[in-house]
């Protein structure tokens, strides 16, 4: 029991101390997909951000709004250019005052130094002139504006109701090789605490404190993988190969994960799942809310485990799973019974199949992972 407490002290320590959180703004009704779609375009390796980055290196303030069929009323003045886009030439056009116009697929430059006339009732919460007519524009327009701060040297994005700070390359590349070396870590001790409920399990002990460990530490990798993954996508191209360590690293989490809550809540497990996902850091690694989110007063609390987890390692189909738990109640009575005792609920063959892997599984629980 205080091994179990200092160990979630630990991670809990840990997780403050190197996880980075990401600016979110709720309020826009973006989707992550959609979101990640605009982070594309502009991320390092594309021309768009070449032209950002050298404007930036420039000294210059600029805006530049990406076109949509909402924004023609609120443009003002300035002049067509209507030539192919390069970052030379949007470099060169930041050096005047108003902004700069791209068409819909980034391919061209349609207009420079002019006016954005957005609603001005429109709530902002920037300061300088620049910016406030870039979250106006994007939330009246539902589209992409870009602000570059001279005084700052930053650039931000707004997409509708989002508002973005565009850090440096080099920044956003040590915050996801940090986080990488702390998901390998806390994935090393998933696997070690998925092998002690493993053991406790087919010894038919109900331990909720041990799935508690586990389902704490799959819901840390799947968010902690979360916020990665938007890392990795402005990171562009060169996120390729950290995108696949990725999948690696996670890869089988949510799955086991899904199949401890299934095994051991006492709720409906989508309800489980959506209470588990709506916690934060600090409190995932709280052991009461991961025990209320599976719907039990006390860890003493006793019930059967069914057994969805380590029958699911076998061949044996979910159907049948379903069946064998409903004739048996529990994995305990499934592992310890005969093959005969269940012929008339998955068949000869299946059962006879079934007790050589359990078998297998009890000799040699490694097989598990």
């Amino acid at each position: 029991m205080e091994e179990k407490k200092e160990s979630i002290l630990e991670a809990k320590k840990e997780i403050q101390e190197k996880i980075i959180p990401i600016e979110k703004n709720n309020n826009g009704k973006v989707t992550e997909e959609e979101f990640f779609s605009t982070l594309k375009m502009i991320a390092p390796g594309t021309n768009l951000r070449t032209a950002l980055e050298a404007a930036l290196k420039g000294g210059k303030g600029a805006l530049i709004v990406v076109d949509n069929d909402e924004l023609l009323p609120l443009i003002d003045g300035g002049f067509r250019v209507n030539c192919r886009f390069t970052p030379q030439r949007v470099a060169e056009l930041t050096k005047m005052d108003g902004a700069i116009v791209l068409s819909k697929d980034c391919k061209r430059i349609d207009y420079a130094n002019v006016l954005l006339t957005p609603d001005s009732k429109i709530k902002t919460g920037e300061t300088g002139t620049r910016h406030k007519a870039a979250e106006r524009t994007a939330k009246q327009t539902a589209g992409v504006v870009i602000a570059i701060s001279e005084k700052k040297h930053d650039i931000t994005l707004f997409y509708k109701n989002i508002r973005f700070p565009i850090k440096p390359t080099e920044e956003v590349r040590r915050k996801v090789n940090e986080n990488i070396q702390l998901l390998e870590k806390q994935r090393e001790l998933f696997d070690s605490y998925v092998d002690k409920l493993n053991n406790l399990e087919l010894r038919n002990y109900h331990d909720i404190e041990q799935s508690i460990l586990v389902i704490q530490k799959g819901r840390l990798i799947q968010k902690i993988s979360e916020d990665l993954r938007r890392f990795i996508v402005e990171l562009g191209n060169e996120g390729t190969l950290l995108k696949t360590r990725l999948k690696e690293i996670i890869s089988g989490v949510d799955k086991e994960t899904n199949l401890v809550i299934k095994d051991y809540t006492n709720l409906d497990v989508k309800k489980t799942r959506t209470l588990l996902e709506s916690l934060s850091y600090d409190e995932i690694l709280d052991a009461e809310n991961i025990m209320k989110a599976l719907a039990y007063e006390t860890l003493s609390q006793k019930r059967k485990t069914p057994g969805w987890r380590i029958l699911s390692k076998t061949l044996l189909p979910e159907q049948d799973i379903a069946k064998l738990i409903r004739a048996k109640g529990s994995l305990g009575e499934i592992i310890y019974s005969s093959a005969k005792s269940y012929f008339e609920v998955i068949g000869e063959e299946k059962a006879n199949l079934l007790k050589e892997e359990v078998e297998k599984i009890k000799l040699n629980p490694w097989q598990l992972r």
